[in-house]
C-alpha cells in the first residue's frame, strides 16, 4: 500500500544542516519529515568522512564528522521526527501552503512548505582519467574517501590532491599508514594556513613525502591489487611510488537531479535564495546549506545551521498565519519535548 504522509515541512536532505532544520522546526512546533536518498542520516559526513575531524563547530575544538551527526541525531531524538531514508524525491507539485512530493518508492508527502537541504545534491567523486581504474576501485585499492583510518593501518598510501581533504588526510594518517606520499601538480596547497604549516612540518621531519609538482599518470598492479602509482612531472618525466592504496581527492561532482526541474532559480548548480529567509524563487520552498547560494554565502556547516533557523522562522507564518511568532531563547522555552 502506498504511504501518504501529511506534515508541515518536508525537509529534503538528512545531512547535518537538514537534521538541525528538523530541530528548529520542532522547536517552533512545526511538524516535519526528513527525506534522504542515502540509507542513513548524515549526508557527506557519514558517507564520505565519518572519522574526519571538524574544527569550526562552536564549543567543539575538534569533533569527528560522525560524532557530530550522532550529537545532532540525539538533539532531535525527543521529537521522534519521521524519516524516509533511501528515497529520492522525484516530483514536486503545488504551491506555498500546499505542496505534494512523490518519492521514487511511490510515497506521497503533503507539506505546507519545503526545505531543500540536499548538500551537494547527488554527489559523486571526480575520478582521475587512468587506465584500469575500475578494477582498482572494485578492490578498494583506489578510494575517494576514508571511512575508517584503521583500514589503512600499515598500508603504503599515496594521496592525490591539493585541497583541504588531501592535506587533512595526509596529516591524519601519520602513525597509521606505513608510508604517505602526497601528490600535487603545484608546490602550493589549497589548505587552511594552519594545516598547511602542519604539512610542511610533517614533510620536514620525513613523516610525509611531498611529490610536487607531479600528477597521476598510471596505476600498476595485478587483479585489482595495487603495487605502485606512476606520476609524471610537467616535463613528462615519471617516477613510481610504491603503494597499496591510492586516495584521490579531486572534489565532488554535483548533480541536483530532479531538483533542477522544479522551476527554482539556479546559479552554477546551486539554488539561489533570499539571504534573510533562505526562500527560493518559488514561494514556500526554501534552500539551506551547501545547495543554497546568495551574496556573502560561506560554505560552512555553522552557516548552514544559521540558515536552518532563519528558514524555520520564515516558515512559521505559512503554517500558523494567525499566530504571531514571539522569539524566545531555548533557555526560556526549556528542554525539547515531542
Amino acid at each position: 500500500m502506498t504511504q501518504t504522509l501529511d506534515t508541515d515541512v518536508a525537509i529534503i536532505g538528512a545531512g547535518p544542516v537538514g537534521l538541525f532544520a528538523a530541530f528548529e522546526c520542532r522547536m517552533l512546533k512545526l511538524g516535519c519529515v526528513l527525506i534522504d536518498a542515502l540509507d542513513e542520516i548524515g549526508g557527506q559526513c557519514t558517507a564520505l568522512y565519518p572519522e574526519k575531524p571538524i574544527y569550526d563547530i562552536p564549543a567543539h575544538p575538534a569533533i569527528e564528522a560522525g560524532a557530530l551527526i550522532g550529537q545532532l541525531d540525539a538533539q532531535i531524538a525527543p521529537f521522534a521526527v519521521p524519516r524516509l531514508l533511501g528515497r529520492r524525491v522525484e516530483r514536486l507539485a503545488g504551491a506555498r501552503g500546499g505542496f505534494t512530493l512523490t518519492t521514487d518508492r511511490g510515497e506521497t508527502i503533503r507539506a505546507r512548505a519545503v526545505v531543500v537541504a540536499a548538500g551537494a545534491g547527488a554527489f559523486g567523486p571526480n575520478r582521475p582519467p587512468l587506465d584500469g581504474l575500475a578494477a582498482y576501485e572494485a578492490t578498494g585499492a583506489v578510494q575517494y574517501y576514508v571511512r575508517r583510518r584503521e583500514d589503512l593501518r600499515d598500508k603504503r598510501v599515496v594521496i592525490a590532491g591539493g585541497g583541504d581533504s588531501a592535506v587533512d588526510w595526509a596529516l591524519a594518517l601519520q602513525g597509521i599508514a606505513s608510508s604517505i606520499h602526497l601528490v600535487h601538480r603545484r608546490a602550493k596547497f589549497r589548505a587552511a594556513p594552519e594545516t598547511a604549516g602542519q604539512l610542511e612540518a610533517a614533510a620536514a621531519r620525513g613523516a610525509i613525502e611531498l611529490v610536487v609538482p607531479y600528477q597521476l599518470h598510471a596505476l600498476h598492479g595485478r587483479s585489482g591489487a595495487l603495487a605502485s602509482v606512476e606520476v609524471a612531472d610537467l616535463d613528462g618525466g615519471t617516477r613510481r611510488l610504491d603503494a597499496d592504496v591510492l586516495l584521490a581527492f579531486f572534489g565532488l561532482s554535483m548533480d541536483l537531479g530532479p531538483i533542477a526541474t522544479w522551476g527554482l532559480d539556479l546559479e552554477r548548480h546551486h539554488v539561489s535564495v533570499t539571504a534573510s529567509t533562505c526562500e527560493t524563487s518559488v514561494p514556500g520552498i526554501f534552500a539551506i546549506g551547501d545547495v543554497a547560494t546568495y551574496a556573502g554565502k560561506l560554505k560552512l556547516i555553522l552557516q548552514g545551521f544559521s540558515e536552518a533557523a532563519m528558514a524555520a522562522h520564515a516558515i512559521h507564518p505559512i503554517v500558523y498565519p494567525d499566530i504571531a511568532l514571539h522569539f524566545e531563547y531555548s533557555t526560556t522555552k526549556g528542554a525539547p519535548a515531542a
